[in-house]
């Protein structure tokens, strides 16, 4: 059976070691969050997901959830109870302002434990997850009305949220949605249509579930200009806000899917069911993107999520399988073979997960914290550059984490051989739960495009220089570091690349559109892996001052971190002079073959 650890020291190091968490506590949220209550946050977060999550974890997957007659919803054995002890420990109340009953600390503390939560049991996860974004789209577009009627409830867990964008006919394309509102002489709206692959859509874990729905208003504009968000409850309130009377929403079926099988991904059907608007007419999108970021950032995690989890249990088997001899001499004379772990391309795998695992936390982390800065910071300017930050690296994260998350899934279960194939060493599980990362909250080919298209040269390229300035002036700080070269100089090589390809992209992507997008794919993880090195060189900077101060009992896992660091630069940042390469050649021969000839 599978097992898992959280991460703590790991982040803990980060936060406070790398990424100077405490260098924002003059700002609101931060205050509360004192390096003590950070650290009890995250120990306690961690039992609480090793202990009662993880066990779950395969239970959940094997048995699923079961739809009945009725068009009710039975979630796997143990996760009601488990749901209702997340709720009464209060962890998804963390980044929910006090007076809708959370406790106001920075959302990047939520952001960390989503990791943990995924790694131990990513269905579970989900059906909390969902309801954070639910809530944070109702917070910064709903009316008053309804975030005093609906948020503290959800906070509490009490309630939970889902988004409902997809229909049967239209995926990404959202601009060809049918579901229709009819405007009631109440305020309220009349909503009725099909939406798919909706997460958590039916369940029995929560009393009432609050859908937030894309829909469009009659005589509402065509395409996305004309696309409404309202608020749909399950079951409708009574004259003392508890849920009452069915609201004409049912799950008409439940996917068959690949993995998370704990959680229901539904079929929803809307037939003259009541909703609210929420935000202004004709303007749904802008609200359900507030939604949508939430979520792709959670979906970079899950990537990150099960290529930690898989790791680990692929380490603890190298470690125990023994097979062959090391090439340079017996290591364990007294056993039949040599555990599998003395090979080198067994450690070539292991170090390329765990080498990008790390990096990848340092970065979500960053990207997390720059998220809260921007809405909380008095300074306009530094609201600014963090929204710059989070929005150019959402795309990326989102793309390149899971891309990779999945990836190195299958490259941990390869350490098991055979074994890794059959069920009950968890390992085939990680990677089709990993698999779903890559497609849903936009297929990463999306991301690649959202990048390339709206985030480089928006607002005139500003986020991008402001990256290359960033990473430019990191690299002069360093430049005389000699110790750091290992670092510094494959960095340099790589944001060298990545400005090149920007530049390529400015020059030949706007003559022909489709230069950017036959591009943008490797662009992207172009972009990952200079800002994982960027990463990587602040983590070497920290643990060589440390080092040399003195260590103590941190000596072996900085020493770690600089040969983890080492290895990324030598085996994995070379890699943009491949994508670099590649993407100059452009889209001419990609799109001269004939559609018959495929």
């Amino acid at each position: 059976m599978p097992s898992y650890s959280a991460p703590v020291e790991d982040t803990l190091f980060l936060l406070n070691d790398v990424l100077g968490y405490q260098n924002y506590s003059h700002l609101p949220r931060f205050s509360e969050a004192t390096p003590d209550v950070v650290e009890a946050i995250l120990k306690e977060g961690a039992k609480f997901c090793e202990e009662r999550m993880q066990p779950l974890n395969q239970s959940g997957d094997q048995e699923g959830c079961r739809r009945h007659e009725d068009g009710t919803v039975t979630t796997p054995k143990g996760f009601k109870e488990l749901y209702d002890a997340f709720g009464e420990a209060g962890w998804g109340s963390l980044a929910i302002p006090e007076q809708y009953g959370g406790q106001n600390l920075p959302a990047s503390l939520a952001v960390i434990l989503n990791e943990y939560m995924c790694s131990s049991n990513m269905a579970f996860a989900m059906y909390p997850g969902l309801t954070q974004g639910a809530i944070a789209a109702l917070l910064e577009h709903a009316s008053d009305e309804l975030k005093d009627r609906y948020v503290p409830k959800m906070t509490t867990g009490e309630w939970s949220g889902t988004m409902n964008l997809t229909e049967p006919h239209c995926g990404t394309d959202l601009g060809m949605l049918r579901t229709k509102a009819v405007p009631q002489p109440d305020g309220s709206y009349k909503i009725t249509g099909t939406k798919i692959f909706i997460s958590a859509g039916e369940h029995d874990l929560s009393e009432n579930i609050i859908h937030l729905v894309l829909a469009r208003i009659e005589g509402a504009p065509a395409g996305t200009k004309g696309i409404s968000l309202f608020l749909v409850p399950k079951k409708r309130l009574d004259e003392n806000d508890n849920p009452a009377e069915d609201n004409g929403v049912s799950c008409g079926s439940i996917e068959e899917k690949m993995g998370i099988h704990g959680n229901a991904t539904c079929v929803m059907n809307y037939d003259d069911a009541t909703g609210w608007l929420v935000g202004e007419e004709n303007k749904g999108l802008r609200a359900m993107f507030v939604m949508m970021n939430e979520a792709r950032l959670g979906v970079a995690i899950q990537g990150v999520s099960q290529s930690e989890v898989a790791y680990q249990n692929a380490v603890a088997y190298a470690k125990d399988r023994i097979q062959g001899r090391s090439l340079t001499g017996p290591k364990a004379p007294d056993k039949a073979a040599d555990p599998i772990i003395v090979h080198p391309d067994v450690r070539r795998v292991l170090m390329t997960i765990r080498a990008f695992n790390e990096a990848a936390r340092a970065l979500y982390i960053y990207t997390a914290i720059k998220g809260d800065v921007s809405h909380v910071s008095s300074d306009e300017a530094e609201r600014q550059a963090a929204d710059d930050f989070m929005g150019l690296l959402t795309p990326v994260l989102k793309g390149v984490f899971t891309d990779k998350g999945f990836d190195y899934a299958v490259m941990a279960q390869q350490m098991f051989g055979g074994h890794g194939y059959i069920t009950e060493w968890g390992m085939e599980q990680f990677v089709r739960d990993a698999r779903i990362a890559m497609i849903y909250e936009g297929a990463n080919g999306i991301q690649a495009l959202d990048l390339v298209g709206r985030k480089l040269p928006a607002n005139g390229g500003r986020a991008i220089q402001a990256f290359f300035k960033e990473v430019g002036g990191f690299l002069k700080e360093n430049s005389d570091n000699e110790e750091l070269k290992g670092f510094t100089k494959p960095l340099k090589k790589g944001l060298d690349d990545l400005q090149g390809a920007t530049m390529w992209l400015m020059q030949n992507g706007m003559a022909n559109p489709d230069n950017a997008g036959a591009a943008s794919t490797d662009y992207m993880h172009m972009f990952g892996l200079v800002a994982m090195g960027y990463m990587w060189g602040k983590i070497a900077v920290v643990a060589q001052q440390k080092l040399a101060d003195g260590a103590g009992d941190q000596e072996e896992m900085l020493k770690n971190k600089l040969t983890l660091g080492t290895f990324y630069m030598e085996r994995l940042m070379p890699e943009t002079g491949a994508q670099l390469a590649r993407l100059s050649t452009g889209a001419a021969t990609m799109m001269s073959l004939a559609e018959e000839a495929f």
